[in-house]
């Protein structure tokens, strides 16, 4: 990868960072999320949509937490997985 390459996409995580937080941090924080959702009763009953979208706003969640919570897309992207899901849910279950 040329130099102009590698430095614009060290922007970009430069950027991410001020917005989603340290990688790290958030992963480590999604994880815990999802082993919490992942123990619970209803988790094996879901729909693989529904659990993935539930990864997602965990991801949402931890960006919001460890970046800025201020951050628009963060909860616009929260809101869009469940609009995902409703939609979905509309279609197996009429």
């Amino acid at each position: 990868m040329d130099t102009s390459k590698a430095e614009m996409i060290q922007d970009t995580l430069n950027e991410r960072e001020n917005t989603h937080g340290s990688y790290v941090q958030v992963a480590n924080l999604t994880r815990s999320l999802m082993a919490n959702m992942e123990y619970s009763k209803n988790w094996g009953e879901l729909y693989p949509f529904q659990q993935e979208a539930l990864h997602m706003i965990a991801v949402k969640i931890a960006r919001a937490l460890e970046g800025d919570a201020d951050e628009q897309d963060h909860w616009h992207d929260m809101a869009g997985y469940a609009t995902l899901v409703e939609n979905c849910l509309k279609q197996v279950r009429p």
